[in-house]
């Protein structure tokens, strides 16, 4: 099973239909996972242009903010957060049908309150906007001082510095707003549910910048260890990987098991991603990455390939997934694993599908 990373020619999704498709599309039902995060980057991409329409900021911010917003970028956070809401939506939804024959029936009532559907876009929006002001600033001469990111130039060097220092301050700023602002195309907001999503965001954006602060430090400890090592990208790229996968779970209503079982899957799936980075730094090309090969051993960075060597850090990432996956399957499918069941079908579920393409990924 692969998603593909291109959010052209993708299949309409329209909010304002309510119909059975559209929420067994939403949903995960009966439907293929790929065509699901197609829809999923489809519809994020209209509420980035909504979202810049409703924040009438001016130029070049503007052009900035729309130009970092709308590159080639894998959009694995917000994809998280829908594939989330998809599979304990998916869930509890089978436990509440394992007696009944008109699954339809259950389709058409999964999402009868749209706010919770709209409360996850609105989710999905403030990770990717939070993630990419991190892109932007990461990027900066003072920074990491890159000159391309995915795939094209950086802010600072399509713009000037102080655009692209302004552009990061203000995703970072509308990473929040999006949570409770009146937006056109959204339903009001439930404040339940964002009460929830502040309660979960709010810190891991903290430590998401305390992890680069580490990140930092580190590249002058020459005999860092592996758990030294753990610690920053638990917080560096960890951190909103779990509020990405938490905050989904939360717009559907998930159990406290069912949140457990998703920061559990979260923490294992954010640390093996940023393995996964480490080791395309170092075995792919500029072309393919979309942003400077080789730029942890240029800028000295201690990295999971530094310490354990390729072949060793592939092994380690590889046991990160599984461990991942292994968590949802337990508790979202209510039963014990067997090794059989840690190749199950990811052609029905939403998240199972997304884990599977990041452990494949080649960017």
């Amino acid at each position: 099973m692969t998603v593909s990373s291109s959010s052209t020619s993708t299949p309409s999704f329209t909010p304002a239909s309510l119909g059975p498709s559209r929420i067994m599309s939403f949903a995960g039902f009966n439907n293929n996972t790929e065509q699901f995060h197609s829809a999923v980057r489809a519809q994020l991409a209209r509420d980035i242009e909504m979202l810049f329409a409703y924040a009438e900021l001016p130029s070049p911010l503007l052009d900035a903010c729309r130009y970092v917003m709308t590159g080639q970028g894998k959009l694995v956070r917000p994809l998280l957060v829908a594939s989330a809401f998809a599979s304990v939506n998916q869930s509890n939804a089978n436990d509440d049908v394992v007696n009944s024959t008109n699954e339809n029936d259950n389709l058409e009532s999964l999402l009868e309150n749209d706010s919770d559907y709209d409360m996850c876009r609105r989710a999905a929006l403030a990770v990717e906007l939070l993630h990419t002001y991190s892109l932007v600033h990461d990027d900066l001469p003072c920074m990491d001082d890159d000159e391309l990111r995915r795939g094209q130039p950086t802010a600072h060097i399509v713009f000037t510095e102080a655009t692209a220092l302004l552009a990061g301050d203000v995703l970072q700023t509308l990473a929040f707003e999006v949570l409770t602002a009146e937006l056109p195309t959204f339903a009001p907001f439930d404040s339940a549910i964002a009460s929830q999503l502040f309660a979960v965001f709010t810190p891991r954006a903290r430590r998401m910048v305390a992890g680069q602060m580490l990140d930092l430090n580190a590249e002058a400890s020459t005999n860092i260890t592996q758990s030294e090592l753990e610690a920053i990208h638990r917080d560096k790229t960890g951190a909103l990987i779990e509020a990405a996968m938490l905050m989904g779970g939360i717009c559907a209503g998930a159990t406290a098991p069912q949140r457990i079982a998703l920061q559990d899957c979260a923490q294992h799936i954010g640390l093996a991603f940023q393995v996964q980075d480490d080791i395309l730094d170092v075995t792919t090309s500029t072309d393919t990455l979309g942003k400077p090969a080789g730029s942890d051993e240029k800028l000295d960075k201690s990295t999971y390939v530094k310490l354990m060597g390729v072949e060793q850090a592939t092994r380690y990432a590889q046991s990160l997934f599984n461990d991942g996956r292994a968590a949802i399957i337990r508790e979202l499918s209510g039963r014990d694993l067997n090794n059989r069941e840690l190749n199950i079908s990811k052609d029905n579920d939403a998240l199972l599908a997304l884990i599977e393409w990041l452990w494949s990924r080649k960017k």
